[in-house]
């Protein structure tokens, strides 16, 4: 993570689970940076400069990820002013390490300087954690991506993140790739990443799932997002789907799968291919 000043508080939460999802809750308050605690993997660091915090946001967003997902139990909070120091060096000490998804895809970051050699090869220089290829969620649906053949077939990648899906649609000869992401800190990071790897054709749009309305129907939909939002937005996603189309959700756990089928059915679309992983994060391929 690049950041030009010092983060002043740090805030702690208590997890069961669910921090990838708590860090996209976060990020509209200012929060740059989370990272897992290295003493307690079940506590997530949160980073935000003093001058912009506000602790009863963060209460009411923290809170809020229990209704949004079901995974969190309890989370406790608590505020520390900490000096400014070097955060890319944290961040690479601390968190973002390189992986490599199905032995076919390498993801690491612009200041790596050892990483496996792979086929496809992607720099993501994050601004938050979501988004590396780390959790769950991002490897299921990037192992959709790797196993799919992409050449030559339009896709839209909704809540893009860092951008990673959209460029790996890119690499495997996706065209055109179109992403879309609601928070701006997030967006322009993802602009950054796209350049970083020379895909400047992927267009990247500022906008929640109202910006589907300007864009054309397209051979696969991407959303790794998170339960709520995809059951909200899912009659908006199937409108911009190919009637011969494949649609890839995830954000989810295993038990959240029934309640999305049936709101997949009400629209038309039906399960085409599921996928758990060994910690509950689950993706489902629907077709109509």
């Amino acid at each position: 993570m690049s950041h030009s000043g010092d983060m002043d508080d740090s805030v702690s939460f208590t997890l069961s689970d669910g921090a990838d999802v708590l860090a996209s809750i976060l990020a509209p308050l200012g929060f740059e940076s989370f990272a897992p605690d290295t003493d307690d993997d079940a506590i997530m660091l949160a980073y935000v400069k003093k001058e912009i915090s506000d602790y009863n946001a963060t209460v009411t967003a923290a809170d809020s990820l229990a209704n949004m997902t079901g995974c969190v139990k309890a989370i406790i909070i608590s505020t520390e002013n900490i000096e400014g120091q070097d955060w890319n060096e944290e961040w690479e000490k601390h968190y973002f390490q390189p992986i490599v998804v199905a032995g076919r895809c390498v993801i690491h970051s612009s200041f790596h300087k050892d990483y496996p050699i792979c086929p496809l090869d992607i720099t993501i220089d994050p601004k938050m954690a979501f988004g590396t290829g780390h959790h769950a969620t991002t490897s299921l649906m990037a192992k959709f991506l790797l196993d799919t053949d992409l050449k030559g077939k339009s896709v839209i990648d909704m809540g893009t993140g860092t951008g990673l899906l959209a460029i790996i649609a890119a690499m495997r000869g996706a065209s055109p790739v179109t992403a879309i992401e609601i928070d701006p800190a997030a967006k322009d990071n993802a602009v950054e990443n796209v350049a970083l790897n020379g895909h400047n054709e992927i267009s990247v749009i500022l906008g929640d799932a109202s910006a589907l309305e300007n864009i054309a129907p397209a051979d696969f939909f991407l959303a790794n997002i998170n339960r709520n939002v995809i059951l909200t937005d899912i009659p908006l996603y199937a409108s911009r789907l190919k009637e011969d189309g494949l649609m890839a959700l995830s954000g989810f756990y295993q038990e959240d799968i029934d309640m999305l089928l049936e709101a997949a059915a009400n629209i038309g679309l039906h399960e085409h291919g599921r996928e758990v992983s060994d910690t509950g994060w689950s993706s489902l391929i629907l077709k109509r």
